[in-house]
């Protein structure tokens, strides 16, 4: 960064965002980061640790549709909604309800293929680029299921994603026990992803990618991005608190702050529907893995995480925007779910509760503004932001440098 001017300024210091400078950054470009909190926060701590190139399905699919109502309104249910947030909900609610329809749906589906296709070898290649690859195990993961009838209907859904590119294996119980011996035998079966990568401590491998990105030369800006404009050369930004901002002023700008992207897209001209699921976790002092590989109990939505001394419960869905305090229900149901599969659990050590961005049709928004290439989205990767990552750093590398990746339009701003 020289002064007060840079080339890109990368808007947001989670893994997306860190993930983007450092690949600029080792390709000879002058970069910024700007984000109000330490890098990697949020998310990018608080996920479940998988890299999910079996993730190929959207949230929004024609059996979700028929279960809506029910999903949304029961309290206990793995995907739930605050009644207060519901009317600035309605218009995202509509979209989505759209995009769940068969075409639509399938349509992303195919898409969402595309992008996590090779997220294990890119998050291999990066994990070794930057120190990172003892944390990065391949260790398959498992979709559990507690009746035969939900085993049969998960059978047919399988199906469709190794018609997408995914390996996977339908189970019976005795097999599951062979791979979790800890783990009580589910009674329908379970679906097993050999191929998974994990990170086993996803806040550590974030920190380390920013250590990586600064010895290659990022600046980290720890400010609050208040203002973004676009000028005849470029765009210019309004960072920091109080009565003395600073302006910075950059050629491009990347806007990659997740859950807290939307103004700023609509600043640069393009009005993205983005809404912000709030995830939760628990966490429980392991010195021994309960599990040995990420496992979701899928009546109940969550991932038990196998991480680095301790075990995470990582999961649900609440649609509820950014400003609500935590659901001590939410939280609740996690530690009960938890302990109906593990009931010597004691009482967790640690709880969060973070923002993912999330667009109707479950696919990022990754390209050029609809107002000019000046500035890039770079966000709205919902629950793969942590897969995504590299990926999402080769596209917008390629957009700056003027050779874009093809077939990856379905992600484009351009599309609202």
């Amino acid at each position: 960064m020289s002064g007060d001017s840079t080339e890109i300024a990368v808007i947001g210091a989670g893994v997306v965002g860190l993930a983007i400078a450092h690949r600029l950054a080792l390709a000879g470009r002058e970069v910024v980061v700007i984000d109000p909190e330490p890098p990697g926060s949020g998310a990018s701590y608080g996920n479940a640790g998988t890299i999910a190139d079996y993730a190929v399905m959207p949230v929004g699919t024609p059996d979700v549709l028929k279960s809506l109502p029910s999903l949304l309104f029961d309290r206990n249910s793995p995907l739930a909604i605050r009644k207060a947030a519901l009317p600035t909900l309605a218009p995202w609610l509509l979209r989505f309800l759209r995009q769940s329809l068969p075409g639509p749906a399938m349509r992303n589906a195919r898409a969402l293929a595309r992008l996590v296709a090779d997220a294990a070898p890119r998050w291999r290649d990066l994990a070794d680029e930057i120190g990172g690859g003892g944390m990065l195990r391949r260790t398959g993961s498992l979709y559990l299921y507690d009746t035969p009838d939900a085993f049969r209907r998960a059978t047919a859904e399988m199906t469709v994603r190794r018609g997408l590119g995914v390996t996977v294996e339908m189970i019976a119980p005795a097999e599951v026990g062979q791979l979790e011996p800890r783990l009580p035998p589910p009674e329908g079966g379970a679906a097993f992803f050999p191929n998974t990568c994990f990170v086993t401590d996803p806040g550590k491998m974030v920190a380390r990618l920013a250590e990586a990105a600064g010895m290659a030369g990022v600046t980290i800006l720890r400010a609050p991005v208040r203002g973004l404009k676009r000028t005849g050369r470029g765009v210019e930004l309004t960072a920091g608190a109080g009565s003395a901002p600073v302006t910075i002023r950059a050629r491009h700008a990347v806007i990659a702050a997740g859950a807290h992207s939307r103004a700023l897209a609509r600043a640069a001209g393009d009005r993205v529907p983005l809404e912000t699921e709030r995830g939760y976790h628990l966490e429980y002092e392991r010195t021994e893995p309960l599990v040995n590989r990420p496992t979701c109990p899928t009546a109940r939505g969550f991932y038990f995480c196998p991480m680095e001394g301790r075990l995470r419960v990582a999961g649900t869905v609440e649609l509820g925007g950014l400003t609500a305090p935590p659901s001590p229900h939410r939280l609740a149901r996690l530690a009960e779910g938890a302990r109906a599969i593990f009931p010597d659990l004691p009482a967790p050590a640690r709880e969060w509760m973070g923002f993912r961005p999330s667009i109707p049709d479950s696919l990022p928004v990754i390209g050029p503004s609809r107002g000019g290439a000046e500035v890039l989205l770079a966000f709205g990767h919902g629950h793969i932001g942590l897969t995504l990552a590299p990926m999402t750093a080769a596209l917008i590398e390629g957009w700056i440098a003027g050779a874009p990746l093809e077939g990856f339009e379905a992600v484009l701003p351009t599309r609202f």
